[in-house]
Order: C-alpha cells, then sequence, then structure tokens
C-alpha cells in the first residue's frame, strides 16, 4: 500500500483539533499540523503528540500556509484537513482502497462535506453541495492565491470523485460565525479589489439581500429553520461588510 501524508493547518483549534485527529489515528507516519502560533493551548497539546509533526510558522494566507506544507510532505499522496473536519469511517476505508491499487486513475478527488452549525446537521442553506478537493497528488496540486475559500487548482488535472465524506463542524456558535465571517469578510475585499473598481448601491445593498434570498429562499434555508435564517442572515451580512472594507480601504 501507498504511504499517506496528512497536513492540518491550525490556529486556535482547541475545542476541535483532537476530535478531528481521533478519526485519522494511527493511519500515517508523516502526520504533520503547521500551526500559526495558537494562544489557546493547540500547539501545546500537539506538541505533547508522538504521533503529530509538529511546525509552527507565521501565517501569510491560507493558500500559501496550505502550499508551503504541501511542498514538504513526505509522501506522494496528501490527505489535507481542516482542523473542524472529521474523516468518516467510509471515506478511510475508500482512501485506503485506492492507496492500495496499482494505480490512481485521478490526479486528486472532491470529497462531499456534510455541515453543521451549532450542533445541528444543516441541510439546506446552500451548504448541501458543499465539496472540496483535498486527497490528491502531492506533485500535481497547488492552491490558488484567494484568501478566502481558497480551492485546489483543478485545470488541467484528472479529478474524481470519492463516495465517502467529511463531517465539517465549521462554527461552533452564533458569535464564532459573526468573528469568521468578519475576517473572512476583510480578507475576501483582497481579492474583490482588483474587480470592483467602485463600490455603489448595487455592492452595499442589492448584492447582500439577494444573498440572503439566494440561501433563504432558493437554496431552503427555511427549512433548516432558526439556524438557516442565521446562517441566511450572517452570510448577507458579510457581503455587506466585504463592500464596506473595500469602500473604506481605498479612502
Amino acid at each position: 500500500m501507498r504511504p499517506l501524508s496528512i497536513i492540518y493547518t491550525t490556529h486556535n483549534e482547541i475545542d476541535i483539533i483532537e476530535r478531528s485527529l481521533a478519526t485519522v489515528a494511527g493511519w500515517s507516519d508523516d502526520l504533520v499540523v503547521v500551526d500559526s502560533f495558537s494562544t489557546d493551548g493547540t500547539a501545546e497539546l500537539l506538541a505533547g503528540r508522538p504521533d503529530v509533526i509538529l511546525r509552527q510558522r507565521a501565517y501569510q494566507g491560507p493558500a500559501e500556509q496550505k502550499n508551503w506544507a504541501i511542498e514538504r510532505a513526505r509522501h506522494e499522496w496528501i490527505l489535507l484537513l481542516d482542523a473542524d473536519e472529521l474523516v468518516t469511517p467510509a471515506l478511510r476505508q475508500e482512501i485506503d482502497a485506492l492507496l492500495a491499487a496499482a494505480e490512481l486513475p485521478y490526479d486528486a478527488y472532491w470529497i462531499g462535506r456534510d455541515n453543521h452549525f451549532m450542533g445541528k446537521r444543516i441541510y439546506h442553506s446552500g451548504w448541501a453541495g458543499d465539496k472540496v478537493v483535498r486527497f490528491f497528488h502531492r506533485d500535481r496540486a497547488r492552491y490558488d492565491g484567494k484568501q478566502v475559500h481558497e480551492e485546489i487548482v483543478t485545470e488541467g488535472l484528472r479529478v474524481g470523485w470519492l463516495r465517502g465524506r467529511l463531517e465539517h463542524y465549521t462554527f461552533k456558535s452564533l458569535e464564532h460565525f459573526l468573528d469568521k465571517t468578519r475576517r473572512y469578510a476583510r480578507w475576501s475585499a483582497q481579492d474583490y479589489a482588483a474587480r470592483t473598481p467602485r463600490v455603489g448601491f448595487y455592492h452595499l445593498l442589492v448584492k447582500p439581500v439577494y444573498r440572503f434570498c439566494k440561501h433563504y429562499l432558493l437554496q431552503g434555508g427555511f427549512r433548516d429553520g432558526r439556524e438557516g435564517l442565521m446562517i441566511s442572515a450572517v452570510l448577507a451580512w458579510g457581503v455587506f461588510l466585504r463592500y464596506a472594507y473595500l469602500l473604506t480601504g481605498r479612502r
């Protein structure tokens, strides 16, 4: 069987990292966590684990941090995870089967994610079709340069699908959701700066309203109850903040 490298990038993940690590226990001799100087005890916890290779590095951006780790992976095939993602037994078995095969037919693989918010599984609200490329060949895949929602560049790659899924516990609380949305909006403003020469009424009102309607009505957020309403409203607020940061940053 081919060996597997597992990579995490972390910052202040003390609440969830052990749950995620438990789902990959005993799977790899190259389990690397690149931590951007956590202050909540995450680094100390990881330093005490003999199965984890801890590397601390200043954070310059999500894609840059992940690409740095990918280039240093010991093995050709990589599973890259966030601390709030849990590998299901079915996904682990499927990856093992691929690693044991004579040849892998693809360079990278999409993996679907089941999202949870405030302890509840979210079936709608635009999160139902969530997917990420997280299992890939080290020498063929790299992340794009986005500050928010960075993705593996799939152009020119053979990309397949895995049936197994990740359990994604993305927001622990409403406060956590708000903090993360504010941070993402600030970073997203950098991504949108070049393609938004002027911020106006359309960006500050029409786009946020449309985003709310999209998640809550078109994508069935109302079917997720109060959690769906909060998701839709906060994501719309994030769109407003993106352009507000972009507007004020140009003054």
